[in-house]
């Protein structure tokens, strides 16, 4: 496997097809699993292939749980000998101490991969995500929050952001020491931001934030990152950026070429779309999809939590959207409409009065989710599906029995149409885009269903 350049673990479904996209949009052609695969099955199915991943879902873990999950897979994508490793987080930074612990992950690879230090780029400018003196800023539409006062994340029902600062965020979840190269230092040579980053090791720094605000750093990190390679991989916990980086500096240096876009992919006349976010942004793609002909099915949560009622609850929905199907319509599935609907909270409710844990919300919503749509592809033969949510979308890529994706055409920056390969012969080929609440315009869907590219 010495043509890998890198292999990654994404810790939700929607940021490990982020990465993805950024690879083989940048000219590394990438393919990711569901589960961690062999060399020797890489070989076979995807000679081509110069970069793996595999998609997970430890953003809504506990410790407890990612120390049983993670050590295996990222041992195993070591074993494929790639000179880096990526640890994928989203660029909002869902974390906290119980669940998702990003400082939990880098233990865990800290523990098989045994580096000097971990650089951190958490920044990602195409997304509109930034790091400036340390503290994280997104964009949602032309205004721009530290993530403590976001409209999402800062109410986020697992893991609400109310630090901006990463180094107190993250320094809640690891005792080892977080170091900064900030947007000061990044001004300066590519020597000196070496001698800043090699000066921070040697003061026992372990982990290395680097500021990231626009492509002059974007490419001046690609640059560092790439130059700590020795003998052992290189394990970095960062966001999509840096891929983004990574392959800028890879097209600088002739190391591979940035290929011409995937084309567009043919109109569909139907698709079926299951959404499990309560982003701001989904809640408009939701609304401009009910007033330009997709029919809205709205699914009832505290039902489909409950052991004892998901099931018929699972199966009046599929009835209701093969009905829609019926008239040559679009059925869209969603569990809420926007932060604020209050179907969350009486979903928290029916958790609490079931004595179920809180934290288990994601599978069981994902798992009959995922559910649902498999169905809906099954009995009626259609080809293209959307799911959006990270934690739906990985527990729902699962019940359809995709073990692995390919990007088929972009649509939105972290939001790609792909290519599933899935153990059911129904499903193999299908078009699906596995989209975060927050990204993609508010036309994504009829972008997916129009087959246009952006």
């Amino acid at each position: 496997m010495s043509d890998l350049l890198l292999t990654w673990y994404g810790d939700d479904f929607t940021g490990s097809t982020d990465v993805m996209e950024a690879l083989t949009l940048g000219g590394v052609p990438a393919v990711l699993f569901l589960e961690p695969p062999t060399a020797e099955f890489v070989q076979e199915r995807f000679p081509a292939a110069r970069a793996v991943g595999v998609a997970g879902v430890s953003r809504s873990m506990t410790p407890a749980q990612m120390e049983a999950e993670l050590p295996p897979i990222f041992t195993t994508l070591k074993s494929l000998g790639a000179p880096l490793f990526h640890y994928k987080l989203c660029s909002t930074f869902d974390s906290s101490p119980s669940v998702g612990s990003i400082g939990k992950a880098i233990e865990i690879g800290w523990s098989i991969f045994q580096p000097d230090a971990v650089p951190m780029m958490v920044g990602a400018p195409p997304l509109k995500r930034y790091l400036l003196f340390g503290n994280l800023f997104a964009t949602v539409g032309e205004t721009t929050y530290r993530l403590d006062r976001h409209p999402t994340m800062s109410k986020h029902p697992s893991t609400p952001m109310n630090e901006g600062d990463l180094r107190l965020h993250l320094g809640k979840q690891t005792i080892r020491a977080i170091g900064l190269i900030d947007a000061l230092h990044l001004a300066d040579s590519d020597e000196q931001i070496t001698a800043r980053y090699t000066e921070l090791v040697n003061q026992g720094c372990q982990i290395i934030l680097l500021d990231t605000l626009d492509q002059t750093h974007v490419e001046k990190i690609g640059r560092l990152v790439w130059s700590l390679q020795s003998e052992r991989a290189i394990f970095s916990a960062s966001s999509s950026g840096l891929e983004y980086a990574l392959t800028a500096h890879w097209q600088q240096t002739g190391k591979v070429v940035k290929p011409p876009p995937p084309p567009p992919v043919d109109r569909v006349d139907q698709l079926v779309i299951v959404s499990g976010s309560a982003a701001p942004g989904t809640a408009a793609q939701i609304e401009w999809a009910l007033a330009n002909g997709f029919v809205g099915l709205r699914l009832d949560t505290s039902k489909l939590v409950d052991p004892a009622q998901a099931d018929a609850e699972r199966e009046a929905q599929i009835k209701a959207a093969l009905a829609v199907l019926d008239t040559g319509r679009s059925p869209l599935l969603y569990s809420a409409c926007g932060p604020d609907d209050p179907a969350i909270l009486a979903t928290r409710q029916r958790l609490n009065e079931l004595n179920l844990e809180p934290a288990s919300v994601g599978y069981r919503l994902g798992t009959q989710q995922g559910l649902i749509v498999r169905e809906l592809l099954e009995r009626t033969g259609l080809r293209r599906a959307v799911v959006t949510g990270g934690d739906t979308c990985g527990h729902a890529a699962r019940q359809l029995g995709i073990y692995a994706l390919e990007i088929a055409m972009p649509v939105a920056p972290g939001a790609p149409l792909c290519r599933a390969h899935s153990t059911h012969t129904a499903l193999n080929d299908l078009q699906i885009a596995l989209k975060a609440g927050q990204v993609g315009k508010v036309d994504y869907f009829g972008s997916i269903l129009s087959g246009r590219t952006p």
